[in-house]
């Protein structure tokens, strides 16, 4: 799926008609397009639907989604609400997505009410991993001054040199020159354009015909009185002009597309412009000011005019302020005008670099897996999974907000080990609303079932009774023999319980899955504009060079698992020294792996820096198909896995899902210390997915 999202440069660059034409060159193309407007911008007097998904729906058959409407995402911007915001764009990006090729997205307008415009289309972009196409307005404006703006706007994306940022479409070009000429100049001035990183994507000269409203809307707009209604449903105002002078100097000023304004007493211009109409001249219309009617008498004469389909309307303002009023309308297209957003379109498409657009979306790119969409799939694919999950710590007021939010939106059915009239207290005092189906069991009430169970799991071990019963009194082993049992499908503890207490009976009584040799654990890194793997932060201090080979299997998995190609990246300190013990250590380990599973993509030892950034791994490792790629990034020991996880989270504006575990034959989760209700809630969602891949 390609994904160009339309950024303007600046308020007014005809963001609608770039997007009409958009999609029209791509649908000549051949391709299947979709359109998304993901938050509506109404200007005022709008009151219909969001004007660019009308317009888009009418003039090209397509049904896009409906945005969210302004109202609703200053709000949650305002509740520092962006991650959930961009959860509820997502889904409907989705809708946008089925059966099309490519979505052409358009992005916020920064106007003086939403100087917040920038900042969201730059989270909009990375979270649809869209490729950005820049819109700016050319009216009258130095080459060098357009080309400046351009490239602050390209800079704000990741600059005009990241491989996602494809260049610029120029609109309202106003130039004697042909649009060949003008690019050519352009780029003479612009070292921006010179190269093949950005560039210059269409010129779309001005054209006042594409800005002509039909004097309905006109009429619409300054709410005038219609006095003769004529042909003012397809006549078009070209220009306006005020008559204040003689009838000689005026007549030379009545063309076709004309909107003339006058005072209503004006009998000398209200005749010479019917004898114009009687011969011929399709007038925008003829606009009477100050509330003054002409006489009827007048009118008489003008019979033939009226006749002829000459429009009139009157207004109350006087001449000047009606004039100013005019200047001021809004001047974008009406969602009904069908034949003027058809020649818009058309025109648009004729001069953009089809070709190469075309050629952009037949290039096979990899998909990088955004924090937003990452948090929406793990939702619906929990949704979808329908787990039972059991929670030990079930009177946790953190807990039970959590469950009940995932049993009210159906990520998983969640099992709370505790008391009923401790939950229903703490749901009270926390205003908490519980689901009816929110399943609550008592432990002192179910426990003795799970004794004969226990010991026959741990015979081997000599387990009796009354030891089996004393060890069930912890409601973490009790719910790991829930989970032993196939009872429920995963368990999540963590909140109060040490990681050890909720690791040590799930060893004991779950054990490893056929093939593995050792518990891991994994971290997903939320970046702002993707999503990393990171092995082990948890679990095994000192693994040797078999037990990191494993560590990696399981992380290229667990990434795979979640929709994040893995190419792994054995981290060390350094690349090359072929003589020091421990490198030697993860080479050996690189080497076990690429032996287990030679489709893996692993490359080791490598130095952070070199597995994260292309320019290093150029340098390092110019022949690795991982450096300056790596999506899993799996650590020598704990000891550098644990600082680096969470250096990075709270110096790098990351966010950390996690820890999950893997290797055990049904999913038991840890939860991080201090989660707040969103981790526990996620931690649910990936429980529930590991169990359905278990299956």
């Amino acid at each position: 799926m390609q994904t160009f999202f339309i950024a303007p440069t600046d308020f007014g660059v005809g963001l609608t008609s770039i997007s009409l034409g958009l999609v029209r060159t791509l649908e000549r193309a051949g391709l299947k397009v979709g359109f998304f407007k993901p938050i509506a911008q109404p200007h005022p007097g709008d009151t219909g639907p969001e004007r660019s998904t009308e317009l888009v729906a009418r003039t090209h058959g397509i049904r896009p989604p409906t945005p969210l409407s302004l109202g609703e995402v200053e709000r949650m911007l305002g509740d520092g609400q962006l991650d959930e915001l961009l959860e509820l764009i997502i889904s409907l990006y989705q809708q946008a997505c089925r059966g099309k090729d490519v979505v052409v997205v358009e992005g916020m307008v920064p106007t003086r009410n939403a100087s917040y415009a920038a900042r969201v289309n730059l989270h909009l972009a990375k979270s649809l991993d869209a490729e950005v196409i820049l819109v700016s307005a050319a009216e009258h404006e130095v080459l060098s001054e357009l080309s400046g703006r351009v490239e602050l706007q390209a800079q704000m994306f990741g600059g005009p040199r990241d491989p996602k940022v494809l260049g610029v479409i120029l609109n309202k070009v106003r130039t004697d020159e042909s649009m060949a000429d003008f690019a050519r100049r352009l780029r003479e001035h612009s070292p921006l354009l010179r190269g093949d990183d950005f560039r210059l994507l269409g010129c779309i000269p001005f054209q006042a015909e594409l800005n002509a409203p039909r004097t309905r809307d006109v009429a619409e707009l300054l709410g005038a009185q219609v006095l003769n209604a004529g042909d003012y449903e397809q006549r078009r105002m070209n220009t306006i002009i005020l008559c204040a002078r003689t009838v000689a100097n005026t007549v030379p000023l009545l063309k076709p597309g004309t909107l003339v304004v006058t005072p209503g007493d004006r009998d000398d211009i209200i005749l010479a412009v019917s004898l114009a109409a009687i011969n011929g001249v399709p007038l925008a219309g003829l606009l009477l000011t100050s509330d003054s009617k002409p006489d009827p008498r007048i009118l008489g004469l003008c019979h033939g005019a009226l006749q002829a389909g000459l429009p009139i309307l009157s207004v109350s303002t006087g001449s000047y302020d009606t004039a100013t009023q005019l200047n001021s309308l809004n001047r974008e297209i009406p969602v009904d005008d069908r034949e003027r957003a058809e020649f818009i379109t058309d025109f648009v498409a004729s001069h953009l670099d089809a070709a190469w657009l075309h050629q952009r979306c037949g290039t096979p790119r990899e998909l990088r897996l955004s924090p937003a969409v990452f948090r929406y799939q793990l939702i619906q694919r929990a949704q979808q999974a329908n787990k039972r999950i059991v929670l030990p710590e079930g009177a946790e007021p953190l807990l039970v907000q959590a469950a009940a939010l995932c049993q009210a939106r159906g990520i998983a059915r969640c099992v709370l080990l505790a008391r009923p009239d401790e939950v229903h207290a703490v749901a009270r005092a926390q205003g908490i609303s519980l689901p009816a189906d929110l399943e609550i069991l008592d432990p002192e009430q179910i426990r003795s079932r799970y004794v004969e169970p226990m010991v026959e799991l741990r015979k081997s071990k000599n387990l009796n009774a009354p030891m089996a019963e004393q060890q069930l009194e912890d409601p973490v082993v009790l719910a790991t023999m829930m989970l032993a049992l196939g009872e429920v499908d995963g368990l999540v503890s963590g909140l109060v319980h040490s990681t050890a207490n909720t690791i040590r009976p799930a060893l004991q009584l779950i054990k490893t899955a056929p093939g593995c040799s050792l518990v891991s654990s994994v971290f997903f890194m939320l970046f702002p504009d993707q999503v990393l793997v990171y092995g082990d932060c948890v679990m095994n201090p000192h693994p040797s060079a078999p037990e990191l080979a494993e560590i990696a299997r399981q992380s290229a998995v667990s990434a795979d698992a979640f929709g994040i190609a893995p190419r792994v990246a054995m981290i060390s300190y350094s690349s090359d020294s072929a003589s020091d013990e421990e490198v030697g250590k993860v080479r050996e380990a690189t080497h076990l792996a690429q032996q287990a599973v030679p489709q893996l993509l692993i490359d080791g030892p490598l130095q952070y820096d070199a597995a994260a950034n292309p320019d290093i791994a150029r340098q390092l490792a110019p022949d690795s198909q991982v450096a300056g790629r790596a999506t899993v990034f799996v650590f020598p020991d704990l000891n550098t896995g644990n600082t680096t996880h969470k250096a990075v989270q709270r110096s790098a504006d990351g966010v950390s899902l996690g820890p999950m575990l893997q290797g055990l034959r049904k999913p038991v989760n840890d939860l991080p210390r201090g989660a707040q209700v969103d981790d526990i809630v996620h931690t649910i969602a990936l429980t529930a997915i590991q169990a359905s891949q278990v299956q």
